[in-house]
């Protein structure tokens, strides 16, 4: 089943319009959205922070091994850290334009707020259902926790495990904005968005 157009959204006696966010304001919404909690946003936090606890670990060992003449693991560290703020930052939003390209997304813009440190990805007008959202969100967020799982298990002896787990850690941070936007889907039943490039906005709907 087809999703509705834009102009039935936008029909009062079919949807209700629960949110408008303008892209520069994502993180105020963002943050609004996980203090609202839920289980996901439960589930995600108890992620984070082990997430959170074993990249100390690490960095903390890699330091310690590194005073013991073991540089490897901290020079893996540090590559990892320098890679996930710049690399991993466009693979992320690479995969959320691909995961947009696979829903039907005609084209796919991306942009960046650098002093608020927000990137992102969008499809002009692509409306988008629950089902699709939750592919778009949980995309990179799967992918490259996945790879980085591999990574951990095939180089469990080696220095690069270091780079692997860093890169784990620093990623599931990156997640807390899909993660909070994702939360509006399951307050209700049937939930529609889109955005609009040239309004730099989002609108979120939910059917009567």
């Amino acid at each position: 089943m087809a999703n509705p157009s834009i102009e039935e959204l936008h029909d009062p006696n079919k949807f209700e319009q629960i949110a408008e966010l303008g892209h520069p304001q994502i993180k105020d919404f963002v943050l609004e959205q996980l203090a609202k909690g839920g289980a996901l946003v439960t589930t995600y936090m108890g992620y984070q922070i082990i997430m959170l606890l074993l990249g100390i670990w690490f960095i903390i060992r890699a330091i310690l091994l590194a005073f013991n003449h073991s540089a490897s693991p901290f020079i893996m560290t540090a590559l990892a850290l320098v890679f996930s703020f710049t690399l991993l930052i466009l693979i992320h939003e690479l995969l959320h334009g691909l995961a947009l390209k696979i829903t039907g997304a005609p084209k796919v813009h991306y942009g960046a707020y650098f002093q608020k440190f927000i990137f992102y990805a969008e499809a002009d007008r692509h409306v988008l259902n629950k089902k699709q959202f939750a592919f778009v969100a949980l995309t990179p967020l799967i992918v490259v926790q996945v790879l980085t799982l591999v990574g951990i298990l095939i180089f469990w002896y080696s220095p690069v495990f270091y780079f692997s787990i860093t890169v784990m850690a620093a990623h599931s941070f990156f997640c807390a904005g899909d993660i909070g936007l994702l939360t509006i889907f399951l307050r209700d039943s049937e939930v529609y968005t889109y955005d609009v490039r040239e309004e730099k906005k989002s609108y979120y709907f939910k059917k009567r």
